[in-house]
């Protein structure tokens, strides 16, 4: 097996303390607000200017190099204004995964022109909405998704210029080759500030249609700055990136972090599990961006010797859950993990600068003017408890309650809430008189706990627990039973109505292999969780169908309820007397809707 040193070196990166990290973070984007008028696209040129051919993406398609990257933003930039896009405009983008596609919005966002990252993985119907939310007269297309963009257009309330790119001779790439690719004259230089919007950000659209979130210039160089100096970015550094481009980590994060720092970005088409490792050794890379459940996907594949034959120093993202954090570390030779929590819209993020394993991060005592950030309880129907005296009440150490953000408090204006296109969704997610009159603060829709010592903690999506026979069920708990159970290697809860039931009763879908065992399941979960807590029904199928962002979905399996007529898997249901699962057919399915049978 070849051996390759880790730069870094230690564990977990104590070699290098966490304030350290921290201050050089906080160094970075303190500058930001000095040149209002200096977005990401003029660090990149100069780095264009200082190393020309220093590698800045690369990819199996096309690689550009700082010069020919700077060159081609400002071809975007120069047709924008050519074809009279006006600043504040917005031009859509349905690109997959390549260097181009970062490219595109950097050079119409230095124009003034709001740019649209639409999500290449969507259809019909869900694409038309976000077309229609974000009011694109234009849309630049790449030529292998025009037909899933015809496919749409009977859905369109109003249809954008379409503008292919690539495919065929007279395209937007022969319009772009026809600019030059030289600095902006002072003259061309729109008044384009950090307070302008440069990109809508659709979020994942998990329990409904995607809401289009703002995101200033302001935002994308702090993400930028933040994480550069958060992961010690050098121009030494290469940065694997198998995100898709459309979302805030793959898209903005992980490349402009890099962008900023000089150092290079490998985009992949795709996450694929069986060439990660390859890929990594192959193009040479020295930091990975990851999200949601990649890393249980990682460990699910095969052990080879490629899973260790790389230079990686560091692992960046979030969602790595604790039950496998040690062994992505030992099994993959990963020496220190930045796990972190963040959302598009949201105002505060939180990082795990010291590796704590399991955690999401803490605010160090210096930083908690900068981010303001709380844990406040709810009643049963997800509402905030407000003391008798009309506040919120703060949870308790390892308490499980919602995360909130205070808006607008922050010294360096992190607690900004930019909000969505539509104010409607904007106000929903305001929560006002928190803990005075007249504050407002940012509901994350996200349970945490918070120990004592300053950690905070994932639990849930607020939307993803419920209630069974008086008790609050948390499916993340429910979720990490059931992946330790042998032969189980997806799986995911959730509740479902049934008739006459208190509440709803708890499921799980599961995909599994030749060691699961059906009858040893119930006593498997008796030893990890409270009876109320144990799902009552089993859905077994061949796979779990993720988002493209590496969260399994829940919303379409608790619309496919439980009924055997119409679910075409193997369906079970508890039998708590015998204490095991029995198979659900026609029969027993309409007793249960009867009452005849009671879960």
């Amino acid at each position: 097996m070849m051996t390759i040193s880790n730069r870094a070196g230690g564990n977990d990166g104590k070699a290098t303390s966490a304030a350290k990290l921290w201050l050089k973070a906080i160094e970075l984007t303190s500058r930001i607000d000095a040149t209002p008028d200096r977005l990401l696209a003029d660090l990149i040129d100069d780095w264009a200017a200082r190393s020309p051919a220093q590698p800045a993406l690369l990819s199996d398609r096309e690689s550009l190099d700082y010069r020919e990257l700077a060159g081609r933003i400002r071809r975007y930039a120069r047709w924008a204004m050519a074809e009279r896009i006006a600043a504040g405009d917005c031009v859509g983008l349905l690109m997959p995964n390549r260097p181009d596609y970062l490219a595109a919005w950097l050079g119409l966002s230095r124009a003034g022109v709001v740019v649209a990252l639409m999500n290449s993985n969507l259809v019909g119907a869900s694409l038309a909405h976000c077309i229609d939310v974000s009011g694109a007269g234009h849309l630049i297309v790449a030529a292998e998704l025009r037909d899933a963009f015809e496919r749409a257009m009977p859905h369109l309330a109003r249809l954008p210029k379409l503008l292919l790119q690539g495919g065929e001779a007279g395209g937007l790439a022969t319009a772009l080759a026809g600019y030059d690719d030289g600095p902006l004259s002072p003259a061309e230089r729109r008044a384009v500030t950090l307070d302008h919007r440069a990109l809508m950000i659709f979020t994942s659209g998990t329990t409904g249609l995607p809401k289009a979130a703002n995101v200033s210039h302001r935002r994308v160089l702090t993400w930028a700055r933040w994480f550069e100096g958060l992961m010690e970015a050098t121009t030494a550094d290469r940065l694997y990136d198998c995100l898709p481009l459309c979302h805030s980590v793959g898209g903005v994060v992980a490349p402009c972090s890099m962008l900023a720092a000089g150092a290079s970005v490998v985009i992949a088409d795709k996450f694929s599990a069986s060439r990660f490792w390859q890929d990594i050794a192959r193009w040479d890379c020295s930091i990975v961006q990851y999200i949601g459940e990649l890393g249980r996907y990682l460990l699910q594949s095969p052990p080879s010797d490629a899973d260790r034959a790389h230079r990686l120093r560091l692992a960046c993202g979030n969602g790595l859950r604790g039950d496998i954090w040690e062994a992505v570390k030992t099994r993959f030779g990963v020496p220190r993990i930045l796990e972190f929590y963040a959302a598009t819209e949201g105002n505060f993020s939180l990082y795990n600068v010291e590796g704590k394993r399991g955690a999401i991060g803490r605010v160090p005592p210096f930083l908690k003017h900068r981010f303001p950030a709380a844990i406040i309880r709810l009643g049963a129907d997800g509402a905030p408890l407000r003391s008798a005296d009309g506040w919120c009440e703060l949870c308790g150490p390892d308490e499980p309650g919602e995360a909130i953000g205070r808006i607008g408090a922050s010294e360096e204006r992190g607690g900004r809430f930019e909000g969505y296109t539509d104010a409607a969704d904007t106000e929903r997610k305001i929560l006002r008189d928190v803990f005075a009159p007249g504050d407002a603060w940012f509901r994350t829709g996200d349970l945490m706990r918070l120990d004592r010592a300053g950690y905070f903690y994932f639990v849930d999506r607020i939307g993803d627990t419920f209630r069974w026979k008086g008790e609050n069920v948390a499916t993340a708990e429910v979720d990490a039973a059931l992946l330790a159970c042998p032969g189980i290697v997806d799986a995911v809860s959730y509740g479902v109505m049934i008739p006459g039931a208190d509440g709803r009763a708890g499921m799980a879908a599961i995909a599994i292999d030749d060691r699961f065992d059906i009858a040893a399941l119930h006593q498997h979960l008796a030893g990890r969780l409270p009876p109320y807590a144990q799902p009552v029904l089993i859905r077994i199928r061949d796979r779990l169908d993720l988002t493209d962002t590496f969260k399994l979905k829940r919303s379409e399996l608790v619309r496919d309820g439980f009924d055997p007529a119409t679910v075409g898997d193997r369906l079970f249901y508890r039998d708590a007397a015998g204490m095991t699962y029995r198979r659900l057919d026609v029969e027993g399915f309409a007793a249960i809707v009867a009452g005849r049978l009671r879960l």
